[in-house]
């Protein structure tokens, strides 16, 4: 990925968001100083499980819902900087509502997951549940892929929200449930069950509700990580893996490092090669999403670990560099689609048509492959996380093979979305920014396909433009999302009114860039993405 500088904005309100967006200095790619800054990354990755990979480097297993590939992947050589390498699902074949081609699947997918090495045979294992039905088991040679599905237990033996632990005999475990957690003994190969056990429960400790779950073994005992949703974190000490459990709390309702975030509760704990432990967890700080926050913790007389909060008792927005700082790749840059496949950074909105897409050539090619008036029906949207507090995103654009009907842009994707994009009627190609494309909140229906807010007649003789998003998406800023677009790539021409966005949980993804092109009347359209740059 070659690295360009940021393009200048024109109009008040983008070059405000500009000026402040230079100004910040990247957490997520942290240098030698003596701390660290929270959120490591500041980009949307939550549910982490994190371990130890054979290298000893540590990896970090995270969900991403209904979008394909699943499961994402981050690397690390000292808990701090982290890198996307790769997806433990390689695609969300999950049945025809992942393909958008039989209803939806939104807020479906992978969550909660679990993944870890395996010394004995040399496997890396992903275990998810999936539709609150069905576990799936996947596994690696190499944890960069390629990933197979080696197992899907019967249906309705759903490990949710499930942590993996493999025993000092090599014995694999699973921990999992929502108020009632149980732990599974798995089989010699680690693809099927050999029995099922209830150790604990939410009523336990006096709580409604407890989930995150995850197993881990330290001198000797057993200890299960997981949380009352929303503010409690619990840990859970017994001499064997089916109990009895005693419990204590290691969080509770601590004060967010981000400001205005939720209070980091669930993730997952680990040991640096000091022999120092830490807990990862994520806040909730939207428009972004769920961020990752790491923080020590050290271990008490009595066997339980406590959490190590700042001088005011919160989760601290700096803490000693757990290890010496290794240097990991920039979150932002340029795309220009040079390769034959896109990066891993890249994600689909459910599973894509593999025919209506092909990188190379100039670019990434996108036909339409839906005829629909409804963003969230259309097949092969394709998806970029923000990064940062003043996140930009900017996508060059050629629209000269666009068919009657198609419509193209770039959006601030999300359950409430708005867009800048082309509609081509007949001869006539309007530049249209639409706000409020919405869905509800329980089974996910679109409820509004948006309305147009502003126009723009353009001339179809120049068929290459720049459409740019730029996002105050921090949770404690305005949420506004500004559009702008321009003909030369330098000078850009802001669009409309700001767009606010959603910052309801519900969704539990936060926002991302989209790029999309879609059919109304009859596929055989084109679009080539020339180059998209996130700033």
């Amino acid at each position: 990925m070659k690295l360009w500088p940021a393009a200048l904005f024109f109009g008040l309100a983008q070059a405000d968001l500009d000026r402040r967006a230079a100004s910040h200095v990247d957490p997520s790619v942290q240098r030698q100083s003596g701390s660290f800054q929270n959120p490591v990354v500041y980009e949307d990755f939550a549910d982490n499980d994190v371990s130890v990979g054979p290298d000893g480097l540590y990896y970090f297993s995270a969900s991403n819902m209904h979008y394909s590939p699943g499961a994402p992947i981050l690397r690390s050589g000292d808990l701090v900087n982290w890198e996307f390498i790769g997806h433990s699902v390689p695609t969300l074949d999950f049945g025809e509502k992942y393909n958008l081609t039989n209803g939806h699947a939104y807020r479906g997918g992978t969550w909660a997951s679990t993944m870890r090495y395996r010394e004995s045979n040399g496997l890396w294992y992903w275990i998810g549940c999936v539709d609150f039905w069905y576990t799936y088991i996947y596994t690696a040679k190499d944890v960069a892929g390629p990933w197979t599905r080696s197992a899907v237990l019967p249906g309705g033996t759903c490990y949710y929200d499930c942590g993996l632990l493999i025993d000092d005999d090599d014995t694999m475990y699973v921990v999992y449930g929502a108020t009632d957690v149980s732990v599974a003994q798995l089989s010699e190969d680690g693809l099927s069950q050999v029995q099922s056990q209830h150790i604990l429960s939410a009523s336990d400790v006096g709580q409604d509700g407890i989930e995150g779950n995850r197993l881990y073994k330290k001198d000797g005992f057993y200890y299960v990580l997981n949380d009352h949703p929303g503010d409690i974190t619990y840990i859970w000490k017994s001499e064997s893996p089916f109990g009895p459990y005693e419990s204590k709390i290691l969080v509770d309702a601590v004060k967010s490092p981000v400001a205005n975030g939720g209070a980091p509760h669930q993730g997952s704990i680990v040991q640096a090669s000091t022999g120092d432990w830490y807990y990862m967890s994520f806040t909730w700080a939207y428009p972004n999403g769920r961020m990752p926050v790491l923080a020590p913790i050290g271990w008490g007389d009595d066997g339980f670990p406590y959490f190590v909060a700042d001088d005011a008792g919160g989760w601290g927005l700096s803490y000693p560099e757990p290890l010496a700082i290794r240097a990991v790749p920039d979150w932002t840059g340029t795309d220009t689609f040079s390769g034959n496949t896109l990066g891993v950074d890249w994600e689909w909105n459910h599973v894509p048509d593999e025919t209506k897409y092909k990188v190379g050539d100039g670019g990434l090619t996108l036909s339409t492959a839906t005829v629909t008036s409804d963003l969230y029906a259309a097949r092969n949207t394709l998806t970029h996380r923000i990064h940062g507090e003043y996140p930009v995103g900017t996508v060059e654009i050629d629209f000269s093979k666009m068919a009657d009907g198609d419509r193209f842009g770039l959006a601030a994707f999300r359950d409430r979305t708005a867009y800048i994009g082309i509609h081509r009627d007949g001869s006539k190609y309007t530049l249209s920014l639409v706000h409020n494309i919405t869905q509800e909140e329980t089974a996910w229906n679109t409820t509004s396909e948006g309305n147009v807010v502003a126009t723009e007649t353009i001339n179809p003789t120049d068929t290459n433009i720049w459409l740019r998003a730029s996002l105050d998406a921090r949770a404690s800023g305005s949420y506004a999302a500004n559009f702008s677009y321009s003909t030369d790539g330098q000078e850009f021409t802001p669009m409309g009114e700001p767009y606010t966005m959603w910052t309801n949980w519900a969704y539990f993804m936060g926002y991302r860039f989209g790029i999309f092109n879609y059919a109304t009347k009859a596929l055989g359209g084109s679009i080539l993405v020339s180059s998209f740059t996130s700033a």
